[in-house]
């Protein structure tokens, strides 16, 4: 149970931008796709869906919070080209690792919020994986390349994501690799 407005609001805010993250990488994983970048595709979707169980974990937090809020979130908009969307997919993860999700969990931590603190760790972690597979899918597509097919897995746990295999376990929460679902 919640017992700090402010966590509480940093959950909601965590959430509606999880939640926009989410439609984002979907709607720019259909513009790959049309583009004739299939992998690169897949790549939006499997974070989609790790965008997705960040969404989730922080709305299970907020699960005794009932009730209508306004809900401020960051998010970046528009679709351009692959490069470009790429980009802002970057930028919105590197947003969420250097400025907002290290606030939110010093705060859950200060104030003794242990399952938010858990939630944030998660998604925190799990958005420099993110980070660095866009970085590495915009490298190529400068090139006018593809991804080199190979498979995403996503922890169901926490979003971790990984390129070729899934891990035995899950590095950030430990999830067994046959939880994973895969892209």
């Amino acid at each position: 149970m919640l017992k700090n407005a402010m966590t509480a609001d940093f959950l909601r805010s965590a959430y509606g931008g999880e939640s926009m993250a989410h439609m984002r990488y979907l709607i720019w994983g259909e513009a790959a796709e049309k583009d004739d970048f299939p992998n690169i595709s897949r790549l939006f979707k499997a974070v989609a869906y790790a965008e997705l169980v960040h969404a989730k974990n922080h709305f299970k937090v907020l699960k005794e919070q009932v009730g209508d809020n306004t809900v401020p979130a960051g998010a970046v908009f528009g679709i351009t080209n692959i490069v470009d969307n790429l980009q802002g997919a970057i930028n919105g993860e590197l947003h969420e690792i250097d400025q907002m999700y290290p606030v939110y969990l010093e705060t859950a931590r200060f104030q003794g919020e242990k399952d938010a603190e858990r939630s944030f760790h998660y998604a925190v972690e799990a958005e420099k994986k993110h980070a660095e597979l866009f970085n590495k899918a915009k490298e190529s597509a400068k090139e006018g390349k593809d991804l080199e097919k190979d498979n995403f897995y996503v922890c169901p746990i926490c979003g971790y994501t990984e390129e070729k295999d899934a891990p035995e376990k899950c590095p950030i929460c430990g999830a067994k690799k046959e939880l994973f679902k895969e892209f």
